[in-house]
């Protein structure tokens, strides 16, 4: 069978490209791919057990059988424009990706509405340092269906949470310097103590889950955030 492999971040960096292709056993699952991965690659064989595996976009463990044709993506750890519908008959969703400047405004008016007592909105900005290092910029890079589909169900789950939210989102991706938007979330409910809430968890489980990869580039070099020591 042949699978494509997907490389992001510090993988696509490592090994020099974006994707290739492989060939597995028929019955084959994703750990006996990863270990056709690992012959061919020092950097997977380095990182084993600290990255995760997304089988056509959806997180999978090593047990899950692969397919003819299957994408297989690596997912190192996290940093942490299309809109999504919702569900047939409901509202666009607010959730973009975006290599230009976000906007908060786009988000507050996409959750506002007349039955909104409150709205709660969170930015976060490039600072200039970082765990006691100084920071030129940003790079962010992206899975771009995988991130707005993932932030389009945290939006999701939150608001059955917390019925009477709605939640908006836009990331950026590509290169941001001092003092640009990388995250702006907007969170409306009829209370505001549901609001802060939903806010608050957002950008929490968006950190956490969203195929989303920072590097911090300094006067002594740059460094992917999240790969630890």
């Amino acid at each position: 069978m042949r699978i494509q492999v997907l490389y992001f971040a510090v993988f696509r960096e490592r090994i020099g490209r974006e994707d290739e292709s492989i060939e597995v056993p028929v019955g084959a699952d994703v750990a006996a791919a990863l270990a056709v991965l690992g012959a061919q690659h020092e950097v997977v064989r380095a990182m084993r057990g600290r990255f995760r595996v997304a089988l056509n976009q959806t997180m999978v463990d090593d047990t899950h059988a692969l397919a003819d044709g299957d994408e297989l993506a690596l997912i190192p750890p996290v940093a942490g424009g299309v809109d999504e519908v919702v569900a047939a008959g409901a509202p666009a969703r607010h959730v973009a990706l975006l290599d230009a400047p976000l906007s908060l405004d786009r988000c507050v008016a996409a959750v506002s509405g007349p039955g909104m007592g409150g709205i709660v909105t969170f930015s976060g900005a490039v600072r200039r340092t970082s765990r006691g290092v100084v920071v030129e910029r940003l790079e962010y890079e992206a899975y771009g269906p995988m991130a707005t589909g993932e932030m389009a169900r945290l939006c999701a789950e939150i608001e059955r949470e917390l019925p009477g939210v709605r939640l908006a989102v836009e990331h950026r991706v590509g290169a941001l310097a001092v003092g640009e938007l990388a995250v702006v979330i907007a969170a409306a409910a009829p209370h505001r103590a549901e609001a802060f809430t939903a806010c608050r968890a957002m950008i929490d489980r968006l950190k956490e889950r969203v195929p989303i990869w920072k590097k911090e580039i300094s006067p002594d070099g740059a460094e992917w955030v999240g790969l630890g020591p």
